[in-house]
């Protein structure tokens, strides 16, 4: 399973890229909203020329005419880039014939098996299950995950699954187990994953065991 960190800071995004266990990035409105005043074409380059991987820039019109004007902009800024497009019918629309087209999608916003199918059907690159919003309205978001995986692979459907709102290092764990392709990431969750107490514990005993060694 590759890794992608969900955000668009670009010093959290550079240490990541330091450690070397990232392969992209994806990003969204309300991401690039929270670092301020920016220009989306410059920053989107800037990431992709950075990591070197498939990052994911959003569109934000609703209907499909909009999306198919904005996305074939977006697709001009880098090779890299992966255009994500909303899970609703005129989205569909857009990723059918952007696929055929030869760009790069990643449908966004997916709560359900049905949502996902749609979304292999007309070709897109990714699809990415919410799998933290789903266990936030009661339902088993890694059941959905799951049930997409398996849909996927008996069906001959290309479309790589991405688990999205990742809520805590479990659910990495349990992705990975259940076949996602890929889990985007937020910078904060990535850096739990390689901490552990028992880690922390042992480094001081070790390091203290040493110092006896040395006086």
């Amino acid at each position: 399973m590759e890794l992608f960190i969900d955000t668009a800071d670009m010093k959290e995004i550079e240490e990541a890229a330091s450690w070397g266990v990232i392969s992209g990035v994806t990003t969204n409105p309300s991401l690039v909203a929270k670092e301020g005043k920016v220009d989306f074409k410059t920053m989107i380059q800037r990431i992709c020329n950075l990591v070197q991987g498939p990052v994911s820039a959003e569109v934000v019109s609703m209907d499909t005419e909009g999306m198919l004007k904005e996305a074939r902009d977006i697709a001009t800024w880098s090779p890299h880039v992966v255009v994500k497009i909303p899970m609703t019918w005129d989205g569909v629309r857009a990723v059918k014939v952007l696929s055929r087209e030869g760009v790069k999608t990643n449908v966004t916003l997916v709560f359900s098996p049905n949502q996902a199918l749609l979304a292999g059907l007309v070709g897109a690159t990714y699809a990415s299950p919410f799998l933290g919003r789903l266990d936030d309205a009661g339902h088993d978001g890694m059941a959905v995950v799951g049930e997409i995986v398996e849909i996927y692979r008996k069906q001959g459907i290309q479309t790589k699954v991405l688990a999205a709102s990742i809520r805590h290092p479990l659910h990495l764990v349990q992705a990975a187990k259940i076949g996602a392709d890929v889990a985007t990431v937020p910078f904060k969750i990535l850096k739990m994953m390689a901490h552990h107490p028992l880690t922390d514990s042992g480094l001081e005993r070790f390091l203290a065991d040493w110092k006896k060694v040395t006086g």
